[in-house]
């Protein structure tokens, strides 16, 4: 019995192993059939197989073989060499003697879509919170050239080599009613004007902080942030630092892109000091890994809303949403190669997730279109408040991207405040004068500082001449 049970083991051991040697080489879940891979460039792509296997890597675009060996670990990566963005669709094959074949595959622009539940919330919006004209929009949306990649949620202490599995999806109703609205617009626009193929990666999560997307060599620059331990247990999943970026962001680190969009700080609207520091160390932190020192990085700033209604139901000083944003606003200059989408004409008092999800992608998609690809004869920036200057009772304000000048669009603007030494704000008198607005109050003899739509909620009411609305700023630091 004991000689039948050695020979049994024996066999299944030797069919273990001859079926170890003969499997494919294992790839990362991103690299699927239908993907789309940055133009121009040296994107990797990369796997795992035995320590020391040699891995080939044939790409049908230009018949070019890349060799390449596993580690000690198994894992293997070589980069690419991609033509000129084209409507053709090619093959990526990967062999170790026996054959793993990628098909349909387009040469195009790559965008990170990421974020907390403004960029998740998908075109069809969530349940009761509708998006305007989805319908629509999803009816017309079978288009061959944009491809659609979604990496599904997951919190982890320790960085994971490889994300859930989830395929690359070809534009059409079914897979983009499901796929980030922000997102979508984005990309939809970007095709339309470059008439390219276009790949989106949505990495995003609802009601995530900045610190859970960042690394924990990132926050090393933030002592009173607390850096879970592997063996932890996560008891905020959204919320947890490094636990995103460890389950969703890091398994993609590497997969070629020309840059991100980013759309979050709800989560973050409390300590919005701390957040004006986070952001540009998390982009900091994201060029590096990538190894593209400055993408593009465009990000949309939180719309208003009543932030006094959620639990804690926190409300005066800085628990004012506005702070959060002006925090965002400031981050364009401390992030180089950045801008901001604003939004705040959109927002919603009792909803977080403002139904105008089309006002914030093409917002960014101009942004892309003037910043990055270099379009020109159009206003893609919203009015930036610039400087200011005192005379006597009146202050003058100058703001940027308002070439064509600032306006109201026949109403009368009531966001303006001004404030003397005793550090009072009262409403104030707005006139505008071409590209800049000059402010004045009875109550302010000497004014010393102005603030423009600087409540939680509001519904911004100035802008440039094409439509774009000034964010809400402050000229102190009270």
């Amino acid at each position: 019995m004991k000689t039948i049970f050695r020979q049994f083991s024996l066999t299944a051991f030797l069919v273990l192993l001859f079926f170890a040697v003969d499997a494919q080489t294992s790839l990362p879940s991103i690299f699927t059939d239908n993907m789309v891979l940055q133009q121009q460039s040296s994107p990797q792509i990369w796997g795992w197989d035995k320590p020391g296997q040699k891995i080939a890597v044939t790409t049908s675009w230009n018949n070019k073989t890349y060799t390449v060996q596993a580690d000690r670990k198994g894992k293997w990566v070589t980069p690419l060499s991609t033509p000129k963005a084209s409507k053709q669709a090619y093959t990526i094959t990967v062999s170790n003697g026996k054959k793993l074949t990628l098909s349909n595959i387009l040469i195009g622009e790559v965008w990170l879509c990421t974020g907390q539940s403004n960029m998740e919330m998908p075109l069809k919006g969530f349940k009761g919170q509708p998006i305007l004209g989805s319908n629509d929009l999803i009816l017309k949306s079978g288009n061959p050239y944009i491809r659609l990649y979604t990496v599904p949620r997951s919190s982890k202490t320790t960085a994971q080599d490889n994300s859930k599995p989830s395929p690359w999806k070809i534009a059409g109703p079914e897979a983009v009613s499901a796929f980030s609205a922000t997102g979508y617009i984005f990309g939809k626009l970007l095709n339309e004007m470059l008439d390219i193929p276009i790949g989106l990666v949505n990495v995003s999560y609802g009601g995530s902080n900045a610190e859970a997307w960042m690394s924990p060599a990132a926050l090393k620059a933030f002592p009173d942030t607390k850096i879970p331990s592997k063996n932890d247990s996560i008891k905020v999943v959204n919320k947890t630092p490094t636990t995103l970026y460890n389950g969703m962001l890091y398994p993609v680190v590497g997969y070629g892109i020309k840059g991100a969009i980013w759309y979050q700080g709800e989560s973050n609207y409390e300590n919005p000091d701390l957040y004006e520091k986070l952001l540009p160390a998390m982009v900091n932190q994201w060029r590096s890994e990538w190894g593209k020192e400055i993408f593009p990085f465009y990000f949309a700033q939180i719309a208003p809303y009543n932030y006094a209604q959620l639990p804690p139901y926190l409300v005066g000083g800085k628990y004012n949403s506005a702070y959060l944003r002006d925090a965002q606003r400031k981050s364009v200059s401390a992030i180089p190669n950045s801008a901001m989408a604003v939004l705040m004409d959109i927002g919603e008092e009792k909803n977080i997730h403002p139904a105008n999800k089309e006002a914030g992608g093409k917002r960014l998609a101009l942004l892309a279109l003037t910043k990055t690809y270099g379009w020109k004869g159009f206003g893609a920036e919203s009015p930036a408040f610039s400087a200011l200057e005192i005379n006597g009772s009146t202050a003058t304000i100058k703001f940027l991207n308002a070439a064509n000048g600032l306006t109201t669009f026949g109403k009368e603007t009531s966001l303006f405040e001004v404030a003397g030494e005793n550090k009072q704000f009262y409403p104030a008198k707005a006139i505008i004068n071409g590209s800049t607005v000059v402010v004045s109050s009875p109550m302010v003899k000497v004014p010393v500082a102005v603030r423009y739509a600087f409540k939680d909620f509001v519904v911004g009411d100035l802008f440039n001449t094409e439509g774009l609305p000034a964010s809400s700023f402050r000229t102190d630091t009270w």
